[in-house]
């Protein structure tokens, strides 16, 4: 039987303690039996009488200790806006939402926001609290202003380290730390002389973007150039690389499946078109799938998943892809008939052969399947001798079919 009301209070809380908390909030931890939170979250709301505990770790483990309570009072405390990289989502799907109240503070986006007069809807704001570093790499763009949750103290160095190695060593480090509280403190620093230390393990780092003529800037549009991508030559070039993304059509939140990833090359472009998008590449040489994610993390695509393997049998079990690339391994007994069977309806399929025998195959996946076919053909300009020609790259031959 459900309880009659909200049972559950997830109250954000500031490092002003509970002089910053309403009275609504106040009263919610006063009936409280049971309060879970951070240990400094507990000390900031301290004196309680409720029983208190300390969240576990891993921190999932912490759930059942609330889902148990369901129907008694139970508060939940975290930093700030619990629905802003915080715990009320996670919260949000596993106890019905008429059951859950939610008491939220300033975030920390937007305490720094204020603190340096920025518009937040202008800034990038990103995570890098307990998420690689290289998170940050897409949204460094000349001129950007970027708001980030650091994970502890060591992060704004680390920062400004790769700032420095990308060519953004004129960038403004603003670090923003115990922001709401006696111990706030905002310090600026150049990434390139970046020495500020002891800093607080509670901080947030502003970045304003000055790029170099030489920096390393990921741009928007699809085709990175192919220096960008270590490869033993296993890599779908440039011209082709943003003509088959075209094709694939990546829309926000989709799920890609990269067969034959070389040197991930199109998965990472994909995951680079929106900050929600996924995808899991199969390579069945373990060289090349560690250089893909070298390739994925030094260009910021951390939600490029490398699966080792060789198609089809590396297919099994794998999550239905809103769309899918083959790249290498098309003419491999079952990988077409076993992607096709898994792809989502509306699901785009681009495949991309150099050989007669692929395109033969293609040839007759056209004519069962319709779609559209292409020749793709490039040449690029080299030095003969002293002077220069055209060299043609192999054409290559690109089959696009949506499933119905």
């Amino acid at each position: 039987m459900a309880p009659n009301g909200p049972w559950l209070t997830i109250i954000g809380i500031g490092e002003d303690g509970r002089a910053g908390l309403s009275l609504t909030a106040l009263a919610a931890l006063d009936r409280a039996k049971f309060v879970i939170g951070g240990a400094r979250h507990l000390d900031l709301a301290a004196p309680l009488s409720a029983e208190t505990q300390t969240w576990p770790s891993p921190f999932a483990e912490g759930y059942p200790w609330i889902v148990a309570r369901r129907g008694r009072p139970t508060c939940v405390l975290a930093t700030g806006d619990p629905f802003h990289y915080g715990v009320g989502a996670e919260l949000a799907r596993l106890v019905p939402l008429e059951e859950i109240t939610c008491l939220p503070q300033s975030s920390a986006f937007s305490l720094a926001a204020a603190r340096l007069g920025w518009s937040l809807p202008d800034c990038d704001c990103v995570s890098l609290h307990g998420r690689a570093l290289e998170r940050v790499v897409p949204h460094l763009q000349p001129g950007a202003r970027i708001l980030a949750l650091s994970w502890d103290g060591s992060t704004p160095g680390k920062l400004a380290k790769l700032l420095r190695t990308r060519g953004f060593g004129a960038s403004t480090i603003t670090v923003c730390e115990a922001m709401g509280g006696p111990r706030e403190r905002i310090r600026r620093a150049v990434a390139a002389d970046f020495a500020i230390a002891e800093i607080d393990p509670l901080n947030t780092i502003a970045i304003e973007v000055v790029a170099a003529s030489d920096a390393k800037v990921v741009t928007l549009a699809p085709g990175l150039p192919d220096s960008f991508f270590e490869n033993d030559g296993q890599l779908t070039k440039a011209e082709i690389r943003a003509l088959t993304l075209s094709a694939l059509a990546p829309r926000a939140g989709e799920l890609l499946w990269d067969i034959g990833a070389g040197a991930g090359s199109i998965g990472i472009e994909w995951c680079l078109r929106h900050p929600r998008n996924r995808c899991i590449g199969i390579e069945e040489r373990v060289e090349r799938a560690a250089r893909a994610r070298r390739n994925a993390l030094e260009l910021g695509a951390t939600a490029l998943d490398i699966r080792i393997g060789r198609a089809p049998g590396a297919l099994n079990d794998l999550p239905a892809p809103d769309a899918i690339f083959i790249g290498g391994g098309a003419s491999e007994p079952g990988v077409f008939d076993t992607a096709w069977a898994v792809l989502k309806s509306g699901g785009r399929l681009v495949i991309n052969g150099v050989t007669l025998e692929t395109e033969t195959l293609l040839g007759s996946l056209y004519a069962q399947h319709g779609g559209t076919m292409r020749r793709l053909t490039v040449s690029r300009l080299e030095p003969v001798g002293g002077m220069h020609g055209w060299r043609a790259a192999m054409p290559v031959t690109q089959w696009v079919v949506t499933k119905p």
